[in-house]
């Protein structure tokens, strides 16, 4: 019987993040609390600029973004913002969406996959994803639960099960 294996991946669907970005910048303009002080939401490409008056306010634009990212299906794990800073007037946040799995993260996942998982399986790296193989489907589905359980910092997903 041939191997089975799957691919651990962390990415995230840009249609989807266009269409939070969208939902945040809709509620952003139509919101009371925020006429007046320069609230804004762009994105360009996986980068995210959000802008207002006030530091409070950034960060109240900051919590819309993420909530909508939330009803989307994309995990806050996947969004690395970083902290309010004055620009001119106006303070920015800078966000950014985690895509792939960088080679640090690669390597807890393996070496989790390594010590804890069943011992038929094997994992490499693949680029920015993991591939994970083995003789038994069941191994290969615990894996997938153990992957599930661990506390990693990146949002991932299981993909190509075959």
């Amino acid at each position: 019987m041939a191997d089975s294996s799957f691919d651990v991946v962390s990415k995230v669907d840009p249609m989807e993040a266009d269409n939070a970005a969208n939902q945040a910048r809709k509620e952003i303009d139509q919101r009371y609390d925020f006429k007046g002080v320069g609230a804004s939401l762009e994105l360009k490409g996986e980068q995210f600029l959000l802008k207002a008056a006030t530091e409070e306010r950034v960060r109240a634009v900051l919590d819309v973004l993420q909530s909508k990212l939330i009803k989307r299906g994309i995990s806050l794990k996947s969004l690395d913002a970083g902290e309010p800073f004055a620009s001119g007037k106006e303070y920015r946040i800078e966000a950014k969406l985690k895509n792939g799995i960088d080679s640090d993260n690669a390597k807890k996942v393996t070496k989790l996959i390594r010590d804890e998982g069943p011992k038929s399986v094997k994992s490499q790296i693949q680029g920015d994803e993991v591939r994970v193989t083995s003789k038994s489907r069941d191994d290969l589905q615990a894996t997938i639960a153990l992957l599930k359980r661990a506390d990693l910092d990146l949002d991932l997903q299981f993909i190509n099960f075959r």
